[in-house]
Protein backbone atom coordinates (compact mmCIF):
# COMPACT_ATOMS: atom_id res chain seq x y z
CA UNK A 1 0.00 0.00 0.00
CA UNK A 2 1.48 3.37 -0.89
CA UNK A 3 2.08 6.00 1.72
CA UNK A 4 -0.61 8.23 0.26
CA UNK A 5 -3.20 5.46 0.34
CA UNK A 6 -2.23 4.59 3.90
CA UNK A 7 -2.63 8.20 5.05
CA UNK A 8 -6.00 8.41 3.34
CA UNK A 9 -7.17 5.18 4.97
CA UNK A 10 -6.07 6.39 8.40
CA UNK A 11 -7.88 9.70 7.92
CA UNK A 12 -11.07 7.93 6.91
CA UNK A 13 -10.78 5.55 9.86
CA UNK A 14 -10.31 8.42 12.29
CA UNK A 15 -13.26 10.30 10.81
CA UNK A 16 -15.42 7.22 11.00
CA UNK A 17 -14.49 6.58 14.62
CA UNK A 18 -15.12 10.19 15.55
CA UNK A 19 -18.48 10.20 13.82
CA UNK A 20 -19.53 7.10 15.75
CA UNK A 21 -18.38 8.43 19.12
CA UNK A 22 -21.16 8.66 21.65
CA UNK A 23 -22.42 12.15 22.31
CA UNK A 24 -21.05 13.97 25.30
CA UNK A 25 -23.49 13.88 28.22
CA UNK A 26 -25.25 17.05 28.97
CA UNK A 27 -25.26 18.33 25.40
CA UNK A 28 -28.39 19.03 23.47
CA UNK A 29 -29.27 17.91 19.96
CA UNK A 30 -28.08 21.18 18.40
CA UNK A 31 -24.63 20.89 19.98
CA UNK A 32 -24.43 17.27 18.90
CA UNK A 33 -25.33 18.24 15.33
CA UNK A 34 -22.65 20.95 15.43
CA UNK A 35 -20.08 18.44 16.68
CA UNK A 36 -21.01 15.93 13.98
CA UNK A 37 -20.80 18.68 11.35
CA UNK A 38 -17.40 19.77 12.65
CA UNK A 39 -16.15 16.18 12.61
CA UNK A 40 -17.45 15.74 9.08
CA UNK A 41 -15.83 19.02 8.02
CA UNK A 42 -12.52 17.89 9.55
CA UNK A 43 -12.69 14.59 7.71
CA UNK A 44 -13.59 16.35 4.46
CA UNK A 45 -10.66 18.76 4.94
CA UNK A 46 -8.25 15.86 5.50
CA UNK A 47 -9.59 14.25 2.33
CA UNK A 48 -9.07 17.54 0.49
CA UNK A 49 -5.49 17.79 1.74
CA UNK A 50 -4.86 14.17 0.72
CA UNK A 51 -6.33 14.78 -2.73
CA UNK A 52 -4.19 17.90 -3.14
CA UNK A 53 -1.09 15.95 -2.14
CA UNK A 54 -1.89 13.14 -4.57
CA UNK A 55 -2.53 15.71 -7.33
CA UNK A 56 0.86 17.29 -6.64
CA UNK A 57 2.54 13.87 -6.88
CA UNK A 58 0.72 13.14 -10.13
CA UNK A 59 1.76 16.51 -11.57
CA UNK A 60 5.39 15.78 -10.66
CA UNK A 61 5.11 12.35 -12.31
CA UNK A 62 3.82 14.02 -15.47
CA UNK A 63 6.71 16.52 -15.48
CA UNK A 64 9.25 13.76 -14.89
CA UNK A 65 7.73 11.65 -17.65
CA UNK A 66 7.74 14.59 -20.06
CA UNK A 67 11.42 15.22 -19.33
CA UNK A 68 12.27 11.55 -19.82
CA UNK A 69 10.26 11.45 -23.05
CA UNK A 70 12.02 14.52 -24.44
CA UNK A 71 15.41 13.09 -23.50
CA UNK A 72 14.51 9.80 -25.16
CA UNK A 73 13.41 11.65 -28.31
CA UNK A 74 16.70 13.55 -28.41
CA UNK A 75 18.63 10.31 -27.96
CA UNK A 76 16.56 8.67 -30.69
CA UNK A 77 17.26 11.57 -33.04
CA UNK A 78 20.99 11.34 -32.30
CA UNK A 79 20.93 7.57 -32.87
CA UNK A 80 19.09 8.16 -36.17
CA UNK A 81 21.79 10.60 -37.27
CA UNK A 82 24.45 8.05 -36.31
CA UNK A 83 22.61 5.32 -38.20
CA UNK A 84 22.31 7.50 -41.31
CA UNK A 85 26.02 8.36 -41.13
CA UNK A 86 26.92 4.68 -40.71
CA UNK A 87 24.77 3.74 -43.70
CA UNK A 88 26.47 6.41 -45.83
CA UNK A 89 29.87 5.15 -44.71
CA UNK A 90 28.83 1.58 -45.59
CA UNK A 91 27.66 2.65 -49.05
CA UNK A 92 30.93 4.52 -49.60
CA UNK A 93 32.92 1.47 -48.46
CA UNK A 94 30.92 -0.78 -50.79
CA UNK A 95 31.51 1.58 -53.71
CA UNK A 96 35.22 1.72 -52.90
CA UNK A 97 35.35 -2.07 -52.70
CA UNK A 98 33.56 -2.37 -56.05
CA UNK A 99 36.06 0.03 -57.66
CA UNK A 100 39.00 -1.85 -56.16
CA UNK A 101 37.52 -5.15 -57.33
CA UNK A 102 37.11 -3.76 -60.87
CA UNK A 103 40.71 -2.50 -60.91
CA UNK A 104 41.92 -5.90 -59.63
CA UNK A 105 39.91 -7.79 -62.24
CA UNK A 106 41.21 -5.46 -64.93
CA UNK A 107 44.75 -6.04 -63.72
CA UNK A 108 44.21 -9.82 -63.80
CA UNK A 109 42.77 -9.54 -67.27
CA UNK A 110 45.91 -7.63 -68.28
CA UNK A 111 48.11 -10.38 -66.87
CA UNK A 112 46.08 -12.98 -68.76
CA UNK A 113 46.43 -10.98 -71.97
CA UNK A 114 50.15 -10.64 -71.42
CA UNK A 115 50.49 -14.42 -71.14
CA UNK A 116 48.43 -14.96 -74.26
CA UNK A 117 50.56 -12.54 -76.30
CA UNK A 118 53.82 -14.35 -75.55
CA UNK A 119 55.72 -15.39 -78.62
CA UNK A 120 54.92 -18.94 -79.71
CA UNK A 121 58.39 -20.27 -79.07
CA UNK A 122 58.64 -19.19 -75.43
CA UNK A 123 55.85 -21.36 -74.05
Amino acid sequence: MTRACLLCALALLAASAAAQAPPVRGTNAREQAIQRSQIGASAAYRELEQAQYEKKLAEQDVLNSQDAYQAAQQQAEERKRQLDAARKALEAARAKEAQARNRYESALAGVDQAFEKQPAGKK
